[in-house]
């Protein structure tokens, strides 16, 4: 469970709630509850999005929200390291011996490009394969990203609209003055819910997705370049340092301590 995820939404939650009953009662919250006003803003914007896309498409964006509860399972260090030992393996073995390697490893994207090279294919179409499924994982990623970008982009739209309506319901009748304040701050909640829609939920939504498109492309890039290292049989030592330079200087010391040991022994 990614704690900083669940402990940022309520945090936000909790400002807003206090901004709320800040010098009043807790039943101030009350007022900034208005059904007509969450369905326009939340209904329209919700509706408009889906208007834009295919049925399963937006059913699979409204899902997408559960990835940002989820914590990475990606060790970018313990990949490294397990690249390395396959290329121990391949320089003492040789790459057919890969292949029953290859069973033991959960990750299909690395273990199809295991054997693709046991299989003898050609180096530039080894990268080429695997560089195409990249490009198709990342698409299906974006595609879930601009779900929430473009929700987040009609939650203020639709608050505006809402909130238009309630002004120009108001200003039709101006007899009671005395209602001008009240339904001025009815028409004016739609503005509120709209923000709240792009702000507090879909705009950390969206980059806590990119984050994590960001850290899986670069495990995939890892991945294919050690391959490509490991098929040209370069040295456990130089794939290391190469792949190390994907990481920030802070974690490259945590990664591939035995890859040159077992080289040697």
């Amino acid at each position: 469970m990614d704690i900083a995820s669940i402990i940022g939404l309520l945090a936000c939650l909790a400002l807003m709630i206090f901004g709320m009953v800040f010098g009043k009662t807790f039943a101030t919250v009350a007022s900034f509850l208005h059904a007509p006003s969450a369905l326009i803003t939340f209904g329209g914007a919700l509706c408009c999005v889906m208007a834009s896309y295919s049925m399963p498409s937006f059913v699979a964006g409204l899902k997408s929200i559960g990835l940002i509860f989820k914590t990475s399972v990606m060790n970018v260090p313990e990949i490294i390291q397990k690249i390395i030992d396959l290329s121990n393996v391949a320089r003492k073995e040789g790459l057919l011996s890969l292949e029953e390697a290859a069973s033991d490893i959960d990750d299909e994207f690395l273990k199809k490009g295991i054997l693709l090279i046991v299989d003898g294919t050609d180096p530039e179409l080894v990268r080429a394969i695997m560089e195409t499924e990249l490009v198709s994982v990342e698409g299906r990623h974006k595609e879930k990203i601009g779900f929430w970008e473009n929700l987040g982009a009609m939650g203020p739209a639709w608050g505006m609209i809402g909130t238009l309506i309630g002004l120009i319901l108001m200003l039709k009748d101006l007899s009671d003055l005395a209602a001008v304040g009240p339904n001025m701050a009815t028409a004016l909640i739609t503005t509120f819910y709209g923000s709240v829609l792009a702000n507090w939920i879909c705009a950390p939504v969206a980059t806590k997705l990119k984050g994590k498109n960001d850290e899986e492309m670069m495990v995939k890039e890892i991945e294919i370049e050690g391959l490509l290292s490991i098929q040209a049989g370069e040295n456990p030592r130089v794939i290391e340092e190469k792949l190390k330079s994907f990481l920030a200087p802070a974690d490259r010391g945590s990664s591939g301590e035995g890859g040159g040991g077992e080289e040697n022994g």
